[in-house]
């Protein structure tokens, strides 16, 4: 197929994009390089950079069969500080993509979602049938573009998926996770072991799990990937389908900080801090439709694994880990 994959540049974008190149697709890549980086982009595709609303000027110029759309604002705190950017850039820019893969007769269309829509989960695990109640404009932007999406398959004949997942870590071919202002555990508690911060902080020791600390649901980077391209061949015209992906089982901080001493064999000194406002105590989402509809299983569920393979991709020699977006 002729893919269109918008915010390619990215960490998940770019390791999709080199397996959809893997597989044989046509790709390419649009990204305005405001998170992404220009060398994460696979010397095989394409490369346009522009905005995610100049993308039917892309559609325009030849036929394509797909768009996988990674594109997004995705900081939680920022979202809360400047909501407004979240629905320019999330909604706003998805809407100006649809209408354009409307406009060229695109037909397929793979979203990259995210279980933040359901907010404080009131069971665990997490079903796509589970209600959305987003708490915060990150989440909010993302349940109205899934709402967007189903109303386009319904009345247009778009054929689409959207995949909801939780915590994403690991590299894949020589693509990871950098970004100029880090938020995650992995790639933090992995700075500690790195020497670039002195501690992690563990944000609450006394919520209602096993070891009184947070616990999450995290997948490898190469089977949220994979999950793409299953979803780009099990999509449906007529028919928006949501599959949340996930390991089905959670880790908790403690067993990440852990996990992480004995791979990289550094003591990554950690600190206790008080509860972040709006954090759940269990996150964990539940696959089993992902695996009916698009027969995807996590091969690489091992979280000594998932952090092994992050801790090779930071510490290779020459790995351009802390360049600013846009940079290389």
């Amino acid at each position: 197929m002729r893919v269109l994959v918008t915010g390619g540049a990215g960490y998940i974008g770019s390791v999709t994009t080199a397996m959809l190149l893997g597989a044989g697709h046509d790709v390419t890549v649009l990204d305005d390089l405001s998170t992404g980086h220009r060398d994460a982009v696979p010397d095989r595709a394409r490369f346009v950079e522009a905005d995610v609303r100049a993308a039917g000027d892309v559609l325009a110029r030849e036929r394509f069969d797909a768009v996988m759309h990674f594109a997004a604002r995705s900081l939680v705190g920022d979202s809360v500080a400047d909501p407004a950017d979240y629905w320019h850039t999330n909604v706003g820019g998805t809407t100006a993509l649809l209408d354009a893969v409307r406009a060229h007769g695109v037909g397929r269309f793979v979203f990259s979602s995210t279980a933040a829509v359901y907010g404080d989960p009131a069971a665990i695990p997490i079903r796509e049938t589970s209600e959305t109640r987003p708490t915060n404009p990150y989440g909010a932007s993302k349940l109205a573009v899934d709402h967007m999406i189903g109303s386009y398959a319904t009345a247009y004949g778009l054929a689409a998926v959207s995949l909801r997942y939780f915590n994403v870590a690991g590299a894949h071919a020589g693509l990871g996770e950098r970004h100029a202002r880090e938020t995650h555990l992995i790639p933090l508690v992995l700075e500690v072991a790195r020497g670039l911060r002195e501690h992690i902080v563990i944000h609450g020791t006394d919520w209602d799990t096993p070891d009184g600390t947070c616990i999450r649901d995290y997948i490898h980077i190469a089977d949220l990937a994979r999950a793409h391209l299953l979803a780009l061949d099990a999509a449906v015209p007529g028919r928006h389908e949501v599959c949340n992906l996930g390991n089905g089982t959670g880790f908790s901080v403690r067993e990440v900080v852990d996990t992480a001493r004995q791979v990289t064999g550094h003591p990554i000194p950690s600190r206790e801090g008080p509860r972040r406002a709006g954090d759940p105590a269990v996150l964990v989402a539940a696959a089993e439709h992902a695996a009916e509809f698009l027969g995807w299983r996590p091969e690489l569920p091992d979280l000594a694994g998932i952090i092994a393979d992050a801790w090779a991709f930071h510490s290779a020699p020459g790995t351009p880990a802390d360049t600013a977006p846009g940079e290389r």
